[in-house]
């Protein structure tokens, strides 16, 4: 079922005391499509998958649900499924019990029973599910809640933070079963997230979120590749995007008011200042018409991160490599015009990707 927000804002408190956590938030999402909102603590993503929900209310703007409008409804009356990050399972209840809670009204026994196993299996919690909550694990938890959630039959499943206490290992599987099932199902989803490996392994747009306000709405290529300013190109990206202050000179631009790197074609105007930046896999070492002076070389045990000290600035280049320098040592590096983005100094808005005119 599609969703979409229309200017959707929300504010707590009132007067000098008021705090607006979501503001004039717009985007529309597919039936069938997973949709992540990223962002770190307090960016406004929890308080927007609550507004869909309906456990906060809607200041300004309007929800609509397959073509109904829900944000003046009562929860129970959305067709919304949701796995709480606080869990929020029944006590008196075993994780079977919790699990098929949504069921019984629907099917018979045999068929909630036939449900409940199916989905206790895939999220690895079969072997618990005669335990009642206070004999769980945080992780337990996680998964029995979100179980809960995705046995149910819903319109629009809203998964907040489903993983978040779980070990690497067991998330990373469990992330792939979760995103098959919803997949195979065509079942749609917005999923709450501070990860950006989970964001971009089950979502099929990424929502970046950041002081209450949507930064960019697209796949996870197009925020990587085409960022439309500056946050998200140095939110996205582990490690981080390297930016430096640039100039136009000539042919080109000047990097930390010395070096200059050639760009045919660049339109920019002659003296503005502007923010280049590169990403450290597209960072070439040993190479090219920069130099700067090795801080750090760490092998991690699949790729190399070497720190550059280069025009009162830090860069960071990753190799896939291991990369035969030390630290104090000079060393040549650059990088392909193709592989620059470049941003207004002022405002932070995208001016340029790559090879674009």
């Amino acid at each position: 079922m599609s969703l979409v927000l229309d200017h959707v804002s929300k504010v707590y408190g009132r007067g000098a005391i008021a705090v607006r956590a979501v503001q004039d938030m717009s985007f529309a999402m597919e039936a069938g499509e997973i949709v992540a909102l990223l962002g770190s603590s307090g960016c406004g993503k929890t308080s927007t998958l609550r507004m869909v929900a309906g456990f906060e209310s809607v200041t300004e703007g309007a929800i609509t649900l397959a073509g109904r409008r829900i944000d003046t409804l009562e929860p129970a009356s959305r067709g919304v499924a949701m796995a709480f990050e606080g869990y929020a399972l029944y006590p008196p209840l075993t994780v079977a019990e919790n699990i098929g809670f949504g069921l019984a009204r629907r099917n018979g026994r045999d068929e909630v029973d036939r449900k409940v196993r199916e989905i206790a299996e895939l999220l690895e919690i079969g072997d618990i599910l005669e335990r009642r909550p206070s004999r769980l694990s945080g992780g337990q938890q996680q998964r029995a809640s979100l179980a809960r959630a995705l046995a149910r039959e819903a319109d629009l499943y809203l998964l907040d933070e489903p993983m978040g206490q779980l070990e690497p290992q067991l998330r990373a599987i469990l992330r792939g079963r979760v995103k098959a099932l919803i997949k195979e199902r065509h079942l749609t989803a917005v999923l709450v997230t501070h990860d950006q490996t989970e964001a971009n392994a089950m979502a099929d747009r990424i929502a970046v979120m950041e002081g209450g306000v949507l930064q960019q709405f697209g796949s996870p290529d197009a925020l990587r590749d085409h960022p439309e300013n500056l946050f998200v190109a140095t939110f996205i990206g582990e490690p981080p995007m390297n930016v430096l202050t640039a100039e136009r000179c000539g042919d080109g631009v000047a990097l930390g008011g010395a070096a200059a790197v050639a760009f045919p074609g660049l339109a920019l105007p002659p003296g503005r200042r502007v923010m280049l930046g590169i990403r450290p896999h597209r960072l070439r070492l040993g190479e090219g018409a920069l130099a700067g002076t090795i801080v750090s070389n760490q092998w991690l045990g699949d790729q190399a991160h070497v720190v550059i000290a280069f025009a009162d600035q830090l860069l960071v280049a990753v190799s896939h490599h291991k990369v035969a320098v030390r630290v104090e040592e000079k060393i040549a590096f650059g990088f392909a015009p193709e592989d620059a983005h470049f941003f207004d100094a002022a405002t932070g808005a995208a001016l340029r990707h790559g090879g674009e005119g």
